[in-house]
């Protein structure tokens, strides 16, 4: 469990954010809010998510048997004392100011799933789009560490994003028959992103998963 102290700044942290959101709703400049867009990769188009979610294999989900984290290790150094996460923080976000040791200690960030915007950077998780238990019963069990490594850090596809860490972590390793972003708006950009990584990688996708993915596809 999270002590209290935790709980009781994550519970007033989301009580702030939704009284702000409520306030900006009831003066209409929730619509102009978002001030910092994520820099992610842009995805495939609809129509090409389409097609590379056609050509996946589909299969049954395979086991977390032997899963651990530390089997995709990161987050790696990208350059000189700058770790993947650092690199992602620079990028997703605006004015950030990072200190001698790459960390991020100034910005802004818009948080792409749940419209959230945050100035400190502890309150952001890096995402990994396809998360990586999800990529270990799909397909990346049979990979190398370095591989995993590759995938786990892998800022070329659209596969890392900053966002909100509770929405991160509400979302946990589930596919999209089983979570989407709060932010409907953004539901498209989402699953592109999905299929595009799950393409690249060779990775596969279950029954549930497939239609989920199809039936945000074609509201695209």
């Amino acid at each position: 469990m999270l002590a209290a102290s935790v709980y009781a700044r994550r519970i007033a942290r989301r009580t702030t954010v939704l009284a702000a959101t409520a306030a900006l709703s009831v003066t209409g400049l929730l619509a102009t809010a978002p001030t910092a867009q994520a820099a992610m990769p842009t995805p495939v188009s609809a129509a090409t998510a389409r097609t590379y979610l056609a050509s996946l294999t589909v299969k049954a989900e395979g086991s977390s048997s032997g899963y651990s984290r530390d089997l995709f290790p990161h987050w790696i150094t990208q350059s000189g004392a700058c770790n993947t996460r650092e690199v992602v923080l620079k990028r997703d976000g605006v004015n950030v100011g990072q200190d001698s040791s790459c960390a991020a200690v100034s910005g802004s960030w818009f948080s792409e799933y749940d419209g959230a915007t945050w100035t400190v950077a502890s309150d952001l998780d890096i995402d990994h789009m396809v998360p990586l238990a999800e990529a270990w019963r799909s397909g990346a069990n049979s990979w190398t560490t370095a591989k995993r490594q590759q995938f786990a850090n892998d800022l070329t596809r659209p596969q890392l994003i900053a966002v909100t860490d509770n929405v991160n972590q509400s979302k946990g390793d589930q596919d999209p028959a089983e979570w989407l972003p709060s932010r409907t708006s953004y539901r498209c950009t989402y699953v592109r992103a999905w299929v595009h990584t799950k393409y690249y990688w060779g990775l596969s996708v279950d029954s549930a998963e497939k239609s989920a993915l199809q039936s945000v596809l074609n509201g695209c």
